[in-house]
């Protein structure tokens, strides 16, 4: 039987695809450690370019641009847009929500201007549960009377509230997109707890758990419903 004849001798016209067609040529374009969507969990990665070139029996003649660039892994071989770059990895996140809650707490303790023991308890509580193992009701003092001596020596003010704004906004806006909703309600919840540990909220505590709630992308309705819900004891 001839090549490309079919069982009835007949000759067979050779298929174009496998004359002529486009072929990716892949180049390694750089390594790290990523949040694989395909394995649910931190991974070595490549990123690869692509090459695009047409090519006529095997033979690339002409480019035809570039593709990519893709991101795959290296346990389970998928390849991925680059945009799953944008994902912290799982200890990456765990560093930002542990950095959120201090980072919280103080500003919140600081607001109060009390040094209330147990609203220093509980500050610490909520950071240590957070991944701080090593925060105490001590420490957090320290940096308290810290933030109040800058402030009165300085003359802070206001300059003292639009710089803490600012750095709520540094610390929760990148890790918000990251977190469900009951996530982002926990850190909120936990500040107000904070709040109330010596008392009613006072308007400074207020008005910084609402910033918190904004930086958090909460709703304004669900920010007022979080923060009366704190008020009954669980």
């Amino acid at each position: 039987m001839l090549p490309g004849s079919g069982r009835d001798g007949r000759r067979r016209p050779v298929r174009a695809s496998r004359m002529a067609g486009l072929r990716t040529t892949w180049t390694d374009a750089g390594e790290g450690e990523f949040f694989c969507p395909g394995c649910g969990g931190d991974r070595t990665y490549q990123r690869m370019r692509g090459q695009v070139r047409f090519t006529v029996l095997g033979v690339p003649l002409l480019d035809r641009g570039e593709t990519g660039p893709v991101v795959r892994c290296a346990a389970c071989g998928g390849r991925f847009g680059a945009e799953v770059l944008d994902h912290p990895t799982t200890a990456r996140l765990s560093a930002m929500l542990r950095d959120a809650v201090h980072t919280v707490a103080l500003a919140v303790l600081a607001a109060g201007g009390t040094g209330s023991r147990t609203a220093l308890e509980t500050a610490a509580e909520g950071a240590r549960a957070a991944g701080s193992d090593d925060c105490t009701a001590d420490q957090l003092a320290l940096l308290v009377r810290v933030i109040e001596d800058e402030v009165v020596s300085h003359h802070l003010g206001r300059a003292w509230e639009t710089g803490t704004a600012l750095e709520l906004h540094e610390t929760l806006a990148p890790l918000a997109p990251h977190l469900a909703p009951a996530g982002r309600e926990s850190i909120l919840l936990q500040a107000a707890r904070v709040a109330l540990a010596d008392g009613p909220y006072r308007p400074a505590e207020r008005e910084l758990l609402t910033t918190v709630g904004v930086e958090l992308d909460i709703p304004d309705a669900d920010v007022s419903r979080l923060l009366e819900s704190a008020r009954t004891p669980s």
